[in-house]
């Protein structure tokens, strides 16, 4: 199957097990991928198994505009557009009631899930708009529609990047470009190790263990486990792909039904 054949996808937080999988996904489709990190092993690592002649990485921090324009300029260079965006990179923070946040992490979070998604719309969309048209998917998230205890800088975050998609979804209609968010709820990634063992650290208790974190976390789930990234990928994808082209400004959850029951 093609389904991206012939386009040019752009996927933020490239070297992260959701970005890897939609990568895998969009090339196996026909598309030709850059990804963008800050860890460059991990990325070049990708792109070995990708191959070359379907994939190429940039080295930058999404929070910076000039490294933001970088990426985009490298990738109209490399492959002559851009038709996908996946915002996709974002950090988890730490796990601390409010009072005890730390101002500067709280920033940090606010920097890369919500400053880098917008730089990364501001730069974009002018290159797709030249390009008749596009899809831009950002990576929300289940804590982007409530409340999550102790997480008040990513959960912020994640609200605000829907508000910034309904935004862009309005202004980028009449240019053919669309903007939807996907949510996952707790997949099976480096964040949610991070996120468990924050959870262990907070509770000061031998018996809160890792895995009965993550036992916690699943029972919440009406499907009664963590998401697999490529299951996130496969709903990026369809948004990436004209089947979904009557679909923008939409919040797709992928959570397992976590979001149909009560908090």
């Amino acid at each position: 199957m093609t389904r991206l054949a012939e386009k040019i996808a752009v996927i933020t937080g490239g070297a992260g097990g959701i970005g890897q999988a939609a990568a895998r996904q969009f090339t196996a489709e026909g598309a030709r991928v850059v990804l963008v990190d800050r860890e460059e092993a991990a990325l070049q690592s990708v792109v070995r198994s990708l191959g070359e002649d379907v994939a190429s990485y940039v080295v930058a921090d999404v929070t910076q505009p000039e490294q933001v324009q970088s990426y985009v300029n490298e990738t109209v260079q490399r492959w002559g557009g851009i038709d996908i965006l996946l915002a996709n990179a974002g950090i988890e923070g730490i796990v601390s009631p409010i009072p005890d946040y730390p101002v500067d992490m709280f920033e940090q979070v606010m920097a890369v899930n919500v400053r880098g998604v917008w730089l990364g719309l501001k730069y974009v969309i002018p290159v797709m708009r030249e390009r008749g048209g596009g899809s831009i998917v950002i990576t929300s998230s289940t804590a982007g529609i409530g409340g999550t205890a102790g997480m008040s800088a990513y959960t912020t975050s994640k609200h605000a990047v829907i508000g910034m998609m309904r935004t862009a979804a309005l202004e980028c209609a009449p240019m053919g470009i669309r903007v939807n968010t996907v949510n996952p709820a707790p997949i099976e990634t480096r964040m949610m190790r991070s996120l468990e063992e924050m959870r262990v650290a907070a509770a000061d208790d031998s018996e809160v263990t890792v895995e009965r974190t993550k036992q916690s976390y699943s029972a919440r789930i009406p499907l009664q486990r963590y998401g697999d990234p490529e299951e996130v990928a496969k709903m990026m994808l369809f948004l990436a792909s004209d089947e979904s082209s009557y679909c923008t400004g939409g919040v797709y959850m992928v959570d397992g039904g976590r979001s149909a029951g009560s908090p």
